[in-house]
């Protein structure tokens, strides 16, 4: 089955290219985003900090039935215009992932179709590859589905 999410690795290249189109006004993508219990409907993790502003933060946890953290990260939110992008970076917590840049685009197609282009930036060539090794590419895209469901009823 082909994935709606498009993700692009070019080889050599310390990035990865996210871009999926959804049937949705560019604000409901963007609060998706950006509004705290959007995110844990959608992305599945527990949002312990969200504050989506110039020089903000944020982080996610998730946790099994015992409280025990399977997955923790956590970022720096640097720049935020509404409806339009989020620089941020990145970190999967005790992980030896180090930390990464997204530049997150949010593109209004018409009044009820949007995209969202995602680039994200390595240290390394092999720190992408290592991401990559993972079910990166088939878990953005199961998340975004849920997002594409879940907001498509708001």
């Amino acid at each position: 089955m082909q994935h709606k999410t498009l993700v692009t690795a070019e080889d050599g290249k310390q990035e990865i290219l996210i871009q999926r189109t959804f049937d949705l006004p560019v604000e409901l993508l963007f609060k998706a985003y950006t509004e705290p219990e959007l995110v844990e409907q959608w992305m599945g993790n527990k949002v312990l900090k969200m504050e989506n502003r110039n020089h903000g933060s944020y982080q996610f946890e998730t946790t099994d039935g015992q409280g025990n953290v399977l997955f923790r990260a956590n970022g720096s939110i640097h720049k935020v215009v509404e409806n339009l992008n989020i620089t941020r970076t990145f970190e999967m917590e005790n992980t030896d992932f180090p930390v990464q840049l997204e530049f997150l685009d949010f593109q209004s197609i018409d009044e009820e179709t949007s995209r969202l282009v995602m680039k994200i930036i390595f240290k390394s060539v092999a720190d992408r590859d290592n991401m990559l090794k993972l079910p990166f590419a088939r878990g953005i895209n199961m998340a975004h589905n849920r997002l594409q469901e879940f907001m498509g009823k708001h």
